[in-house]
């Protein structure tokens, strides 16, 4: 049995960002798989019994639940003492970057992606072009930061290279924003990050079938 278990589902990036780093430190874990897109998140067996707030991930280890993946990652690199920073100035430098990246980076483009491929109606354009002129201000800076700087922080991978990059493993067609075209930094760390020993794309590690963009 494995000692970690991860309630998730494919189309998720925050998700993803946890497989990710699982994989990448090593660990033995189980997916579980959250059918969000049927109502589970909102049904009181899982608010009860996986996640009050009702989102996911999850991740389940020795009796204890973590939510938020920006918790659980801390969690794994404290736990494993793996990509978690060289000293308390990089510890607190990759939490500035992870509150930046779930205040930002992540949430609008979730937002962008979620409304072009899995909303129940066609986006409101107005709300889909002030979302990406967000994006693209967002990615402008990160763009920008890894001019001069192979990761996040530092030369080296951490918890808050996973953060960022939970959402830019995904099929272009989904949100219809290339960002590796766009922005050629972003597109080179993403390549870092893809010659990692234990990385692999969000759907051959997550369970749920790819759903075609809807809009």
């Amino acid at each position: 049995m494995a000692e970690f278990k991860l309630y998730g589902f494919g189309e998720s990036g925050n998700s993803y960002k946890v497989a990710l780093m699982l994989n990448l430190c090593g660990l033995e874990w189980e997916p579980i798989f959250v059918d969000f897109f049927n109502g589970e998140t909102r049904s009181a067996a899982y608010r009860s019994d996986v996640n009050e707030m009702g989102e996911a991930p999850v991740l389940e280890h020795k009796g204890v639940k973590l939510s938020q993946s920006g918790v659980i990652l801390d969690y794994l690199a404290s736990l494993t003492g793996k990509f978690s920073g060289n000293n308390a100035d990089e510890r607190r430098e990759i939490l500035r970057w992870m509150f930046f990246d779930n205040h930002k980076f992540t949430s609008y483009f979730a937002s962008y992606r979620f409304a072009k491929a899995f909303g129940p109606s066609a986006p409101d354009p107005a709300v889909m072009a002030w979302l990406k002129g967000r994006i693209d201000a967002a990615y402008g800076i990160v763009d920008k930061h890894l001019a001069a700087s192979q990761f996040i922080v530092g030369s080296k991978p951490t918890i808050a290279d996973f953060s960022l990059c939970g959402y830019l493993f995904y099929p272009v067609e989904e949100s219809g924003y290339d960002t590796a075209a766009r922005f050629t930094n972003i597109a080179a760390w993403l390549q870092r990050v893809r010659a990692l020993p234990g990385w692999a794309p969000p759907y051959e590690m997550l369970p749920g079938a790819q759903i075609a963009p809807k809009w």
